[in-house]
């Protein structure tokens, strides 16, 4: 008879591994949510030095998934090598301290070794992104006692994890950016991060680590409120500037995120710096009689440079702006000398959706003039954007809008031609190298403006009148406009690439 043997006494039984199941939940929903936070929040970062463009944000994007799969994957190897006790606190902590540093190490790079940014950025998102991914897997080692119950950990911090990917965007995006800027939001997300840590090492190892990594925090929070880069106010879409004119002791410019948006003359405001500017006072003036009230739309606000000239020349004239950054608005109100001046009604909302909100054939004139950071928000670009502009406006009613292109003009040209199978009469504005009336200047690119309607305007006037204001700017049409356009695309909300069809600035 055979003695029977005996089983070790700890098999099957789960193991002490001193993380329980509510603190692995807390951990995987907190750190995936710190990443999705960090990557939206880096994205507005970035905007001011790198624009508010399809490439950006697709960059961002690319960069933290990046960050996710490999932190996951370095996160596993690590915890099969190592205790994984041991990396929970550092993960937390050294991400904490570089999400921390993040608003002054952008905006010192920025300022000093601006070659670099791209660099720097993609680090910034990449380092603390793969440590807070990491966090994952190491509690999921620890938190798998056995063999039996493998799916059942494993889906459910997964599902925990997505769960906290969806809150930190939703809150980033409905509430924190609304109501922080954008370097409180990372420094105070460090701060949590490195708690969080201190808490993780004083429950497994005691304060191993923790001053030093406080220390950083610290001197992050400092450097943050030294560093250069500095807005006037951190709208929800932009960082906003306003210069006083060195020439002109009333004169304003409003930067947002670094480009050049608006000027406004505080005490005259007939007084008209940018050549577009110009050009469209130009187009209205001649298109309707002098000093008649106009029921204008405007498609953006910035400054409202726009409207108050409107105000000032035409008595009686009732302006509806659509501007969806409430941050800009503000800024008009508190540094640009709007007051409750009649005939300018300026609501906070999206263009496109503002116009469906407008009565058929209620509109003398509609101004387009929106961008988002170098780029115009392709949904206003397309047919379905201009036939509702179209319907809008009277009989006799003016669409005027501003165009930035460069290069090719790729953009500017598929523009036109959507524009000019919207309306009877279509003209473009401009330096004569830009619109097909000097082709041995070569593109040289720029501010264009559009005019458009269903009534002829008469140009001859227009020209004069951008003569007299000193524009240098002459006018295509016909023939030569559509010899300008050539095979260019229609855009269309469902094909509109305005992203790639833009080029950049490109100083010569």
């Amino acid at each position: 008879m055979t003695e029977p043997s005996s089983s070790p006494p700890d098999r099957g039984r789960p193991r002490d591994q001193g993380l329980g199941p509510r603190a692995a939940v807390a951990l995987v929903f907190t750190s995936s949510a710190a990443v999705l936070v960090v990557e939206i929040v880096s994205l507005r970062l970035l905007a001011p030095y790198l624009g508010l463009t399809l490439e950006t944000s697709t960059m961002v994007i690319g960069v933290a998934l990046t960050a996710i799969a490999a932190g996951s994957w370095m996160g596993g190897r690590v915890a099969d090598a190592v205790n994984p006790r041991r990396l929970i606190g550092p993960s937390l902590g050294l991400s904490g301290a570089v999400v921390a540093l993040t608003p002054a190490v952008l905006r010192t790079t920025a300022e000093w070794a601006p070659v670099a940014l791209f660099l720097i950025a993609s680090l910034t998102i990449l380092v603390p992104g793969a440590l807070l991914s990491a966090v994952t897997p190491i509690v999921t080692k620890l938190r798998l006692t056995s063999l039996a119950e493998t799916g059942t950990v494993v889906g459910r911090l997964s599902g925990v994890g997505t769960l906290g990917a969806i809150l930190g965007t939703v809150l980033t995006g409905f509430v924190l950016v609304s109501r922080f800027p954008v370097s409180g939001i990372l420094i105070g997300l460090g701060v949590l991060l490195v708690l969080g840590s201190a808490l993780v090492e004083w429950r497994t190892r005691g304060w191993t680590g923790v001053p030093a990594l406080t220390v950083v925090l610290v001197a992050a929070g400092l450097a943050a409120t030294v560093a250069p880069g500095g807005c006037d106010e951190e709208t929800k879409y932009h960082c906003a500037r306003v210069v006083t004119d060195p020439d002109r002791e009333s004169g304003r410019t409003l930067l947002l995120d670094g480009v050049r948006n608006s000027y406004v003359d505080l005490d005259d405001p007939t007084y008209l710096k940018f050549m577009y500017v110009r050009a469209i006072a130009s187009v209205v003036d001649t298109a309707f009689p002098e000093g008649r009230s106009l029921t204008a739309y405007h498609v953006g606000g910035g400054g409202l440079t726009f409207p108050r000239y409107l105000a000032a020349t035409r008595p009686g004239t009732r302006s509806l702006v659509s501007e969806i950054d409430s941050g800009v608005v503000r800024v008009n109100r508190e540094r640009l000398g709007l007051g409750p001046q009649r005939g300018i009604d300026v609501r906070t909302e999206d263009a496109r959706l503002g116009l469906r909100r407008l009565d058929t054939g209620s509109r003398d004139l509609v101004v387009g003039d929106a961008f988002g950071g170098v780029s115009v928000p392709w949904h206003l670009t397309t047919t379905e954007a201009l036939t509702d502009i179209r319907r809008v406006l009277t009989e006799d009613g003016l669409y005027v809008a501003n165009l930035i292109d460069y290069g090719a003009l790729a953009f500017a040209r598929a523009e036109v031609a959507t524009i000019g199978a919207t309306f009877d009469h279509v003209a473009l504005l401009g330096e004569p190298a830009d619109i097909g009336l000097d082709p041995g200047a070569g593109d040289r690119g720029g501010n264009l403006v559009v005019l458009a309607s269903d009534r002829p305007v008469d140009l001859t006037a227009v020209q004069k009148a951008l003569d007299t204001r000193d524009t240098g700017w002459r006018i295509s049409e016909g023939d030569t406009l559509a010899s300008w356009i050539g095979d260019a695309p229609r855009l269309t909300d469902d094909y509109a690439p305005v992203d790639q069809l833009l080029e950049p600035y490109s100083p010569r």
